[in-house]
Order: C-alpha cells, then structure tokens, then sequence
C-alpha cells in the first residue's frame, strides 16, 4: 500500500491491501469516512472520495476527481483526471476525463437531469398518451366503417 503525502483518510474507511502491486493514494488525495477502496486501485492527486463512496478491485481514479456520496466503481475500471460522479452514481465502465455522469447506471449528467425531470413526469405523459390513443382509435374505426357502407344514392331508401 502506498499512501501519497498530505492524504486525509476520516474514519472507517477501508483501503484494501493488493495481493499483487499496491493499493495507491496519491499526494493530496482526501478519502471521506466509510468509503471502500478496493485492493489493487488507485486514487490520483487531489482527488475527492466522499462519504459512503467505493471502488472494487483493480479501479483506477484519475487526478482531480470527484466520487459523491455513495459513488460506486465497478472493479477495473478506469475514471480519467477530473471526472465527477454525483451522489449515488454506479459506474461499470471506463470513463474518458473531464465527464461529468449520474445514476446507476451512470451515463452524462445533462441527459440524467433531463431523464429525472421527464420520469416525474411519467404518469401525466401516460394518462395523456393513452387518451390520445383511444381518440386515434375511434378516428381509426368511424373511418373503416364509413369505407364499409357507401353512401346511398338519393337518401336512405335509395330511391331518387
């Protein structure tokens, strides 16, 4: 295990020993209480694990990161420098530098808040769609009938 200088590790928190190579906590690094840090992995410089936070096995975290609250990694996975995952975000795989990701599975954080504000909207956009369906359905079948029975020629007996 190697632990960089001017590293703050708070309480309870658990970083795994490599049975090959190290476990690497790079200078500056701040590692919140209860996190994980899987055996094998590596937190960059400077970088933030928050409370809760966990990296499996073999993960690597580049500089300058930021892992929110209850931020997971999945095992072998690289972050690159300046990656932030948001609070409870699951991450399984790579992550190129600089992105900003949400939920689990995480994927880009504008498109999760815009998902979020559409989801609580979910009912609503339901109800309305299985209104319109039920209108496009009768439009559907007045339709298929008048196509059934042709008009008659002089009214309704058929005579003129």
């Amino acid at each position: 295990m190697r632990i960089g200088n001017h590293v703050d590790i708070q309480a309870n928190s658990c970083i795994d020993r490599a049975t090959v190579g190290a476990t690497e906590i790079e200078d500056g690094a701040k590692i919140d209480n209860l996190v994980q840090i899987g055996h094998g992995s590596k937190v960059g410089k400077h970088t933030l694990v928050c409370a809760q936070a966990g990296l499996a096995g073999s993960s690597i975290v580049g500089a300058n990161a930021i892992l929110a609250g209850q931020a997971g990694v999945a095992g072998h996975c690289t972050l690159g420098d300046g990656v932030i995952l948001t609070a409870q975000s699951g991450v399984s795989h790579d992550v190129p530098a600089g992105k900003m990701l949400s939920g689990s599975p995480a994927f880009d954080n504008r498109n999760w808040l815009r998902a979020v504000a559409v989801f609580q909207r979910l009912p609503e956009i339901f109800r309305r769609l299985s209104q319109l369906e039920k209108h496009h359905s009768g439009q559907q079948a007045e339709a298929a009938d008048s196509k059934r029975t042709p008009p008659q020629p002089g009214g309704k007996d058929g005579k003129d």
